[in-house]
């Protein structure tokens, strides 16, 4: 009896372990439901004269888009999109103020300690992982990078929690580089359209680095993002709203803007 209870005991899972599992388990999920809904959708590829205008039309309605993450610096920035991963930007803007008001550098951060930080942010998914990773990133930035964000994509994803995506939104905000971070509206919109069509976000950004003229590449991340996530919204597509829905390739397009003009 002894032997069997303490195998149980071994295998019993932390509140931390299951609620990252389950979080892992979700957004696996929620992957192969995204790639489902536009893998099989076969849309033609764009003109170039098309895609200049189709981001002509995004400058023109909005000409120095912003991110929403709040933040008042390269370091604070690179804080709140570590925490926004798996999160919405309004869920972390509002941890983040009595976060910054503590800790806005990270000499501040490591000095408030993980404890500090889990309890300020546990209103935002994967608290627990991210609080470890916020204050890891910030020591390292002290003993390697003189308390400094690094401008280099190297020096960005070896930090803890930072990945490919996180990295391409501080490169493109902090150090206003044409990156584009391919999140979860980008991809929707990059297969949807036609636009940059992917199996993965990777794909998705390079495609679009290919395609987007040099000019609008700043912005272009931001103009994408806002459209996903206001307009080219995941189960019904404002098409009827949409300002480049005559140069869209979706097929379903028609029909949702049929229904919107109806109503």
């Amino acid at each position: 009896m002894a032997k069997k209870t303490t195998r149980k005991l071994i295998k019993m899972p932390t509140k931390a372990g299951k609620a990252d599992r389950t979080a892992s388990r979700a957004r696996i999920s929620h992957t192969k439901t995204l790639h489902a809904k536009t893998s099989h959708i076969m849309t033609p590829p764009w003109p170039k004269v098309e895609i200049e205008e189709a981001f002509r039309r995004f400058q023109a309605a909005e000409a120095a888009p912003k991110g929403e993450l709040h933040h008042v610096n390269p370091y604070t920035l690179l804080v709140a999109v570590v925490l926004s991963a798996q999160a919405t930007d309004a869920g972390v803007n509002k941890a983040t103020p009595a976060l910054f008001a503590l800790a806005d550098t990270p000499a501040k951060m490591a000095a408030l300690g993980e404890d500090r930080v889990r309890e300020l942010i546990k209103t935002i998914g994967l608290f627990r992982t991210k609080a470890k990773n916020v204050v890891a990133l910030s020591e390292l930035l002290v003993n390697e990078h003189g308390g400094q964000v690094p401008s280099s994509r190297e020096a960005l994803e070896a930090l803890p929690g930072v990945g490919r995506k996180t990295a391409n939104v501080v490169l493109n905000i902090a150090f206003r580089e044409p990156t584009i971070a391919v999140d979860t509206h980008i991809f929707r919109i990059g297969n949807r359209t036609g636009l940059a069509p992917g199996k993965n976000p990777l794909e998705v950004e390079l495609k679009l680095l290919e395609v987007v003229p040099e000019k609008y590449l700043l912005h272009a991340h931001h103009w994408l993002i806002l459209h996903g996530r206001y307009i080219c919204v995941a189960r019904r597509p404002l098409c009827e709203k949409c300002i480049i829905a005559d140069l869209c390739k979706w097929p379903g397009k028609t029909t949702l803007m049929a229904a919107g003009s109806a109503s």
